[in-house]
């Protein structure tokens, strides 16, 4: 059966409300939560990029049963995979084994503030990889040392490891990624409702089988509102950036430039992309995609942050029991 999820968007809504909305989502009976992992928001509309890490203690710490996840990390240029594995391990302490890590490659977006540049796309997922690597070791609670192609360690060791383990989910988007990263990853993760990916991952030599050990994690925005009217209006103003896709996406340095690229998208392209108003049947149809290419998990992003509660209390209950008849 497909398990649904709530996305804590750090784009959209300040660190306190975003604790407040995933008690929200857990109360609402989502099985499990996502978090974004931004320096910036894609268009400054959204108006908010709290530190997810600092947001997911709160989060661990205020929630008792839904699982966590960062969807996603990138471990390699704004963040050293050292230290990624430091604060994965404490999470998921925190979290009681209730965390999975995700991870990217990333976007230029967000890891360029450290002026450190940003690599090609073959480079980005060689570093991933080896970040994975990284990650891997550490969470042994061994000493690591690492001189690698991209990343060096000099004798580090994490003192607080979970004795959960902790599962790394990796996103992917096309068969050579998936031809890298499955024998690495626990977990596909993938914005796209495409069937394909999971016959690949299952077709490589070593890689956990979906479903099974293996789990698919997609992701799909909807914009619930009492009218259609709002929905389409709102999902325009924050989510215009998001028919772009990940390959012209990865590259974008500023909001503006989201903005820029975005500029002649109309309402109407975004409607059509995005489930948006009070019709749940709509956005269950738009989810049920998703369950039928195979996916184990889908987390919904509710676009805005000024109709969150409302969604959280009036309309997540009755959409999951739409979603959970699928």
């Amino acid at each position: 059966m497909t398990r649904f999820g709530y996305t804590l968007m750090t784009e959209q809504s300040g660190p306190k409300q975003l604790v407040g909305y995933a008690q929200g989502a857990e109360q609402a009976g989502f099985d499990f939560e996502v978090m974004s992992d931004h320096y910036f928001p894609w268009l400054e509309e959204m108006g908010h990029s709290p530190y997810a890490w600092s947001v997911l203690g709160a989060v661990a710490h205020a929630t008792e049963r839904v699982e966590l996840m960062t969807y996603v990390t990138c471990p390699t240029v704004r963040y050293h995979p050292a230290v990624v594995a430091q604060k994965a391990a404490t999470v998921q302490i925190l979290a009681d084994g209730r965390f999975t890590l995700g991870l990217g490659s990333g976007e230029r977006l967000n890891e360029h503030v450290v002026g450190e540049g940003w690599p090609g796309a073959h480079v980005r997922q060689e570093m991933l990889a080896e970040a994975i690597e990284i990650i891997r070791k550490l969470l042994t609670g061994e000493m690591v040392t690492h001189e690698g192609d991209y990343f060096s360690v000099d004798t580090a060791k994490l003192w607080d490891v979970p004795e959960q383990g902790l599962d790394i989910g990796v996103a992917v988007s096309g068969e050579k990624g998936i031809e890298q990263f499955a024998e690495l990853a626990d977990h596909l993760i993938a914005v796209q409702p495409d069937a394909e990916l999971i016959t690949q991952w299952n077709a490589v030599s070593g890689a956990a089988q979906i479903p099974g050990k293996a789990r698919a994690i997609g992701q799909i925005p909807v914009s619930w509102a009492p009218s259609e009217e709002e929905a389409v209006t709102r999902a325009h103003e924050l989510f215009r950036w998001f028919g772009g896709g990940w390959e012209v996406n990865a590259d974008l340095p500023t909001p503006a430039g989201f903005d820029a690229a975005a500029q002649f998208v109309r309402e109407e392209d975004v409607a059509g992309a995005i489930p948006c108003g009070p019709n749940l049947d709509k956005i269950a149809e738009a989810v049920k995609k998703y369950v039928d290419a195979g996916f184990t998990d889908v987390a919904l992003v509710q676009v805005g942050d000024e109709r969150q509660e409302q969604f959280l209390t009036e309309a997540a209950g009755p959409l999951l029991e739409k979603l959970r008849a699928l």
